[in-house]
């Protein structure tokens, strides 16, 4: 089966009028607010102050955070009158805008004891009610309404981005816990279609990757460039824990040849013999005993046909070479991605655990492209030709990271639909294993 890396694309759609962008801004706004206060739901203070780690961050400092961007970017520069909240939140709450001013020290954001949680909550209630004020005003000029759209539509997406790192970090925080706590007990109903073996052909010759529609994309996305893809082809489905089992059972986690030199030292000087989160029965057989793994419904068996789960980007490419293949660049994903819909496990299914596919794969398309796992590829992060940063701060969103990372593409259990699109890029450095990251296989035509 093949088929073109020249997907057609529908027409860009045409942006609303200046004096309906906020109002339709706004039950996105308070859906999102809603949703990361659904997330905290049964987490105790203690639960929120902790830092398991100096990448991770506290779930009452991701709460403050996602708030602090709608007050220093939207109502700092638009409201009148404006008054902060608390003037020190400025810089408790800055993450690593150098633009704004200073900042606290990420490594010590688990020493931040006070303000307390209901402090901080009352801090979400106060910026969203002058936010939702804001969004309604009558006599903003027309210039003001543009930018602050502009804005709220970033900040938006910006705290979807935060729901995901709250989830990723509460599991690492919990996971250091003894007594493996779950932030959620039982598992819904899961409907499972079978995943399809198998390889998809995909034809060579001049795409388009990035976007040019008017609608909201992050910078890094933009702008939209023609990539030559040599004939390809990409696996139907995720690589499953049970290839993962197979390689290690093969000795992968011991042979120098399967991996790349800057991963081969890691192996060796942090220990690396399973991904992250897996566990063996103490005194178990290594041979024998059933791979467990801990999720945020506390500790489970592995499935062997569930896609594979925190990775780094050094393990993911070692298992596709001990699978005859190489992980795909981020534009061969990119061209196969724009003809499969957006859906699958995603956040809004409650599962917050890789599975085995909800529904069957549409014919001729791989299955779980979107979901479950964030794929990584070999492509490091970098600018698109053309590519431009914002002025001021907010430029420093996406640009100053692109170095030392690398591009995982179609997002996880735990990302919201509506942040998604073909087009969306995530990064992290490659030997990054605490997201829900995995991989999925391709190989050259031929």
């Amino acid at each position: 089966m093949t088929h073109s890396v020249q997907p057609s694309r529908p027409a860009p759609a045409t942006p609303p009028p200046v004096e309906q962008r906020l109002a339709r801004l706004l039950p996105a706004f308070h859906q999102v607010r809603a949703q990361t206060h659904a997330l905290i739901d049964g987490l105790s203070e203690e639960d929120c102050v902790p830092q398991s780690m100096p990448d991770a961050s506290p779930a009452k400092w991701h709460l403050a955070h996602v708030t602090w961007f709608f007050e220093v970017f939207a109502l700092e520069r638009f409201e009148p009158g404006f008054r902060p909240f608390h003037p020190a939140f400025r810089m408790l709450f800055n993450s690593y805008y150098n633009g704004v001013g200073d900042k606290h020290l990420r490594a010590e954001r688990g020493l931040v004891s006070r303000p307390g949680l209901a402090t901080v909550l009352a801090y979400r209630a106060d910026v969203e009610a002058r936010v939702d004020a804001l969004l309604r005003s009558p006599s903003l000029p027309a210039a003001d309404v543009a930018a602050l759209s502009e804005v709220i539509e970033l900040g938006i997406n910006h705290e979807q981005q935060h729901q995901e790192l709250l989830l990723t970090d509460l599991k690492h925080l919990f996971s250091r816990n003894p007594l493996l706590p779950a932030l959620r007990e039982g598992w819904p109903p899961i409907p499972v279609a079978a995943a399809p073996a198998g390889w998809l052909a995909c034809e060579g010759g001049i795409g388009r990757s990035g976007t040019s529609d008017p609608g909201f994309a992050f910078d890094n996305e933009r702008p939209v460039h023609r990539t030559i893809v040599e004939p390809f082809e990409i696996s139907l489905r995720p690589v499953t824990c049970g290839d993962v089992i197979a390689f290690i059972e093969d000795g992968g986690y011991r042979r120098p040849d399967l991996w790349l030199s800057a991963g081969w030292d890691i192996v060796q000087t942090r220990g690396w013999q399973a991904p992250y989160y897996w566990q063996q029965p103490a005194g178990g057989d290594m041979q024998t005993a059933r791979w467990h793994a801990f999720t945020l419904r506390g500790l489970v068996e592995v499935s062997p046909d569930a896609p594979a789960a925190h990775l780094s980007q050094y393990e993911a490419d070692a298992i596709a070479r001990w699978l005859g293949a190489r992980l795909p660049t981020e534009f061969e994903w990119e061209h196969v991605a724009q003809r499969v819909p957006v859906e699958g496990n995603l956040l809004e299914t409650g599962l917050l655990h890789p599975a085995e596919p909800l529904t069957a794969a549409r014919p001729g398309l791989p299955g779980q492209m979107f979901g479950d796992i964030w794929e990584w590829t070999q492509s490091a992060y970098l600018p698109y030709p053309g590519y431009r940063t914002a002025p001021g701060a907010i430029g420093e969103y996406n640009g100053k990271f692109m170095s030392q990372q690398m591009v995982l593409r179609g997002g996880s259990c735990a990302t919201p639909r509506s942040h998604l699109r073909s087009t969306y890029r995530n990064f992290f450095p490659p030997d990054a294993r605490w997201q829900f990251s995995g991989a999925r296989i391709a190989r050259d035509a031929g």
